[in-house]
């Protein structure tokens, strides 16, 4: 039998604020994680361009909006209030399969960066569902079978 536990979103907050900590997980970290990648990024032969189009030279803007977004995905923050959906599904270049390049990047990034081994598969299973979802998104159709479990 299975047993449920309630808990209030406060409880639920702080539980996953030390789940973050444990790993080292803190708005340091999020921040040394969001200028590698996107560095990264710029510098990636398929996905810079596709970055560059939309965002142009001026980046501070978009760090600071994906600090907030993975502080509040990792640490449940709470700062991110952007719609990305509508952010990706606006770019006409953006393909389905771009977003396994992504996730592949990011890992490689969390790899060289994480405070914790266990940090990696803690990112990478949210990097997981958002990309599906983006995938979804833009394509209108089930992402392709990876392997993973949805």
């Amino acid at each position: 039998m299975t047993t449920f536990r309630v808990r209030s979103a406060a409880e639920r907050r702080q539980e996953i604020q030390d789940a973050a900590a444990a790993l080292g997980i803190d708005d340091a970290y999020i921040s040394t994680l969001v200028e590698t990648f996107y560095a990264r990024i710029r510098a990636h032969d398929v996905l810079g361009p596709i970055f560059a189009a939309e965002i142009g030279d001026d980046w501070a803007p978009h760090l600071a909006k994906m600090k907030d977004f993975w502080a509040s995905v990792a640490m449940n923050a709470g700062r991110y209030s952007g719609k990305p959906v509508p952010a990706h599904t606006k770019l006409a270049d953006l393909q389905p399969w771009h977003f396994k390049v992504w996730l592949d990047l990011f890992e490689r990034t969390l790899e060289d960066t994480a405070p914790h081994p266990d940090a990696v598969p803690y990112f990478m299973e949210r990097a997981q569902r958002i990309a599906r979802s983006l995938e979804y998104a833009i394509s209108g159709l089930p992402p392709l079978n990876t392997g993973e479990r949805p």
